[in-house]
């Protein structure tokens, strides 16, 4: 598991406290928890900044994203020579760490990895002993591919029970390579720990409010509905199915998960000690899938 710290940064779901924030990052290492995933970008850097602060280099890992200047107005995706080189500067210096562990280009297009400048540039930084791995987060498949064409060392992408399709489509490229996959998206911004009525809705703070219109929400809630039979005393509850169907997948590298609480991730850290799915449970899921218009 990976501890994302978009929802920590407050961008994504509404403030979030500080004294809050903290206490996560804090039991996250009393987990034995040593991969923080984040970007340039969250809370305006401020993310980079208390990570930088609060972990201890030595034992810990970092993945931090750049190329979006959201300065400019409106954003812009920023992947030149120049614009990536201060980006990562400054991620440098926020982070205090004299060489960055993995840094990811923040949703590039295929046009720009294919252009080659952005790859280029990261190989610089890694051949001056400034960056361990560099990679690509993507938004799409072709995206993906296109980074591992482009020889990134990492890959992450959105995988879950409800959009497998993405990853599938890559899959034969990822296992022909020794690139790592973080998967992220796990639990579909909370719709896969199974707890919402059909019927929720979201402040205007919190990007779901336009991610799902009324009626698209309740569609997404009411297909859960086929993957409750598989619960039971081998799999406790839907979150604990989301989150081994992931893990599974022996081209996953590591879960990246954004708990805002100590209760969210404490719950994740339990139903993750079992990181396994019976075979039976395997076979069924895509018939299950199929069942409410999913492709498996």
């Amino acid at each position: 598991m990976a501890l994302g710290t978009w929802g920590l940064s407050g961008d994504p779901y509404g403030p979030i406290r500080a004294d809050m924030r903290d206490k996560v990052i804090e039991r996250a290492v009393e987990h034995d928890i040593n991969l923080f995933e984040t970007a340039d970008v969250y809370g305006q850097g401020e993310m980079e900044t208390l990570l930088g602060e609060m972990l201890d280099p030595a034992s810990t890992y970092v993945v931090t994203k750049m190329g979006v200047c959201r300065s400019a107005e409106p954003p812009q995706k920023r992947f030149d020579r120049d614009s990536l080189r201060a980006a990562f500067d400054g991620s440098q210096e926020r982070l205090g760490r004299d060489k960055l562990d993995v840094v990811l280009l923040h949703c590039p297009s295929v046009t720009v990895l294919e252009a080659g400048d952005c790859a280029t540039t990261m190989r610089e930084l890694v051949e001056e002993g400034r960056l361990s791995h560099w990679g690509v987060s993507a938004g799409s498949p072709e995206v993906a591919g296109a980074a591992v064409d482009a020889g990134a060392e990492v890959v992450e992408l959105a995988y879950n029970l409800m959009l497998a399709s993405d990853l599938h489509e890559v899959a034969d490229s990822i296992a022909a390579t020794e690139t790592a996959l973080l998967a992220r998206s796990v639990l579909a911004h909370g719709l896969l720990a199974g707890y919402w009525r059909p019927d929720r809705t979201f402040p205007s703070s919190d990007h779901r409010n336009k991610r799902w219109d009324p009626e698209q929400l309740r569609y997404r809630v009411e297909q859960l509905s086929a993957f409750r039979p598989l619960l039971g005393e081998e799999v406790p509850s839907l979150r604990a199915l989301a989150l081994r169907f992931v893990l599974a997948n022996h081209l996953v590298s590591s879960a990246v998960l954004g708990p805002r609480t100590l209760l969210q991730l404490d719950q994740l850290v339990r139903e993750l000690a079992d990181s396994t799915l019976s075979e039976s449970i395997l076979q069924e899921l895509p018939l299950r899938l199929a069942s409410v218009g999913l492709q498996p």
